[in-house]
């Protein structure tokens, strides 16, 4: 069962008139004329910056960060282009010619990295794929689109291997990175993914703890409500194969070793 269309925010030219030197999420996707979760993309991929948060943490888009985005080449149809998505590996495979068979073969295997997931009725995990990345994909590896599997690929699937988890966190975390240079903030990024047992060996001091779980990135836009739906979800976002949680106990290790000593040399954030 398909969910129901989104209806797309409507297109507002601006010419004289200006919005408010800041507004909120709902307000700038329809000054761009995207839908809700258009523009949460947009955020996510760093092609819209988030200005200053209100007192609670509401993101808000300054006019000149919206007349900026709206000023870039082909506006609006080339942004529209840019965060466009397709679910599932059917969809996916129309995009790029395929089967859904080889389609799932070449996303399991890590030659394709979902941008997000949905958790449909049935508690399944659905991914979504950039249909961008998927077009310049098949340009680019038109080798992979037919013929049999390589070694490496006809491994993994024996092994029952899925890097479609691994891939995501990795696109997710790094792109949150971007989004901060705050040293606290990015420990809080890498420890985010890590399971809970990991975080308090890499952070014994409780206080340390408190100050990264309140920094701590909320969901991606899209993340269930419902309990059920929520615990598939809340999995795909902790590291789970022992390289991967090493990878980020590691990257964790080391972004504390900056925070802290921020906190030491100008007590801004954190205990010292």
């Amino acid at each position: 069962m398909h969910a129901s269309p989104e209806v797309r925010a409507p297109e507002r030219h601006r010419t004289d008139a200006r919005p408010d030197p800041a507004v909120g999420g709902a307000r700038a996707a329809g000054v761009l004329g995207l839908t809700r979760s258009e523009f949460a993309r947009a955020v996510e991929l760093g092609i819209v910056h988030a200005g200053q948060p209100t007192r609670c943490g509401a993101a808000r888009y300054t006019g000149a960060e919206l007349d900026r985005v709206a000023a870039s080449e082909g506006f609006p149809d080339a942004l529209r282009e840019r965060v466009e998505t397709v679910a599932g590996a059917e969809a996916a495979g129309r995009v790029l010619g395929i089967s859904p068979g080889r389609f799932t073969r070449l996303a399991r295997c890590g030659h394709i990295t979902p941008v997000g997931y949905r958790i449909n009725r049935y508690r399944t995990v659905v991914w979504l794929y950039l249909a961008a990345e998927l077009r310049d994909f098949a340009a680019r590896d038109q080798g992979m689109l037919r013929g049999s599997a390589p070694p490496t690929d006809r491994e993994l699937m024996a092994a029952h291997a899925d890097l479609r988890p691994r891939k995501w966190r990795g696109r997710h975390v790094g792109l949150l990175l971007r989004r901060t240079t705050d040293p606290w903030g990015r420990a809080a990024v890498l420890a985010s993914v890590l399971p809970e047992e990991e975080v308090r060996a890499a952070v014994p001091d409780p206080a340390e703890r408190i100050v990264l779980a309140a920094l701590a990135p909320p969901p991606p836009y899209g993340h269930p409500q419902i309990p059920a739906a929520a615990a598939v979800a809340d999995r795909l976002l902790t590291a789970e194969p022992p390289a991967e949680i090493h990878w980020y106990r590691a990257s964790l290790d080391f972004a504390l070793s900056r925070a802290r000593g921020q906190s030491k040399s100008t007590g801004e954030r954190g205990p010292t």
